[in-house]
């Protein structure tokens, strides 16, 4: 027999598993940092800045206390941490880089002839020359190793050795030792990774449980497409085929969607809900969250747990955008109440409040706009500014 969950239980259990039940000010630390990302799965990393990079801006949502100083030492000194892909570029937990080395296996026999045909003659060797040198030389950035007469572009107009940077790293034999000024720096992985991260091999069998279930996990209940699409290491074919072979691990639960439709049919593991531990009520503060939260990436996902339809609008012609370039979602309890569009202007000292929207049915009470403008003014000194300033025509 199904279980159905109600709308608001479901919301409840996927901000738990998210990180955004917990108390946004408790005291966090280096090893709180790593544990966090851990339970996350990843952080995705961009490097768009229009108030806050996303990793940061992730982070900080979820705990106030956040220190970029961690996540640079877990990264570059500590080796607990590796940027790699999952749906996009991201920060993982080192613990699983045995399973994306299944990743990097599934890539290479397709990029290695994708990428041969993109740049025709010359290609092996650029490749074997770029490898020969950071093995000799040790960490190196694309401009290091530019061919004097090529003309920057964007990652069509790649010089080859910039290529071979990507391909390795893409097929793990480079990892990203640091960045600087958001430029990637690239070495060996076996010297940039600890040894017993490095070392393990797991064979498909268990790559494709691991990724499947530690997705569920994450997720607290799923279809086996997002289950599928949580890492983006297996296809939905082999999540379906997990589904099927674990059938007497699993229990189908009906999650009651924002809209008052049709419950969709789900899985979940066995003993849900009481396997999910206590729950805790999302605290009642409003949170500004990074449009790549991981929260809201699985945009279907959203909208049908939350009513709340959302998109980026990045690569939309400014014409044609209904809200703006780069517009942070707003979380206040189990909630996803509005928009907002913003942007730090660092020369002013001030966080910039452009245009500021409320979902249908949500008022913007002098108490909302009161909590609203307590966490601007958070994220306003986070990102390194001193207040925050509405302009004209703010009023959504």
């Amino acid at each position: 027999m199904s279980i159905l969950v109600s709308n608001r239980d479901a919301r409840l259990i996927f901000l738990n598993r998210q990180g955004l039940a917990a108390a946004p000010n408790r005291a966090l630390g280096k090893e709180g940092l790593l544990a966090l990302i851990h339970d996350l799965g990843f952080v995705q990393v961009d490097s768009i800045q229009t108030v806050e990079r996303a990793h940061h801006q992730i982070l900080f949502s979820r705990n106030q206390t956040y220190r970029r100083e961690h996540l640079s030492a877990l990264l570059e000194k500590d080796g607990a941490l590796f940027e790699h892909w999952t749906h996009d570029a991201s920060v993982i937990p080192s613990a699983f880089f045995p399973y994306w080395k299944h990743r990097f296996a599934r890539r290479e026999l397709v990029l290695r002839e994708r990428w041969r045909k993109w740049h025709g003659e010359g290609f092996d060797a650029a490749f074997e020359e770029t490898l020969q040198r950071i093995t000799e030389t040790g960490p190196t950035m694309s401009r290091d190793i530019k061919v004097a007469d090529h003309k920057s572009g964007g990652w069509w107009n790649w010089h080859p050795n910039k290529t071979a940077l990507e391909y390795y790293w893409h097929t793990g034999k480079l990892a990203i030792a640091g960045r600087r000024n958001f430029q990637k720096v690239y070495d060996l992985t076996e010297r940039v990774l600890p040894a017993h991260h490095y070392a393990p091999e797991v064979s498909e069998d268990v790559f494709i449980d691991w990724c499947c279930r530690s997705a569920l996990e994450r997720l607290g209940f799923a279809t086996h497409g997002e289950i599928a699409a949580f890492f983006a290491l297996v296809s939905p074919e082999e999540a379906r085929d997990w589904v099927v072979a674990h059938r007497d691990e699993l229990c189908e639960v009906l999650i009651a969607p924002a809209d008052g439709g049709k419950p969709r049919p789900s899985y979940a593991f066995s003993g849900f809900p009481d396997n999910l531990g206590t729950l805790s009520d999302p605290p009642a503060r409003m949170r500004v969250l990074s449009p790549f939260d991981p929260l809201i990436r699985d945009r279907n996902r959203t909208e049908r747990l939350f009513g709340f339809f959302y998109r980026i609008e990045v690569f939309v012609p400014e014409p044609k955008r209904e809200y703006g370039y780069y517009v942070f979602p707003l979380l206040e309890g189990d909630r996803l109440v509005g928009r907002i569009d913003m942007k730090a202007d660092r020369k002013a000292g001030t966080l910039d409040v452009k245009r500021l929207w409320w979902e249908p049915g949500v008022k913007g009470s002098s108490g909302r706009i009161e909590r609203l403008e307590a966490e601007l003014m958070r994220l306003a000194r986070f990102t390194g500014v001193d207040a925050v300033r509405w302009l004209e025509g703010w009023q959504g």
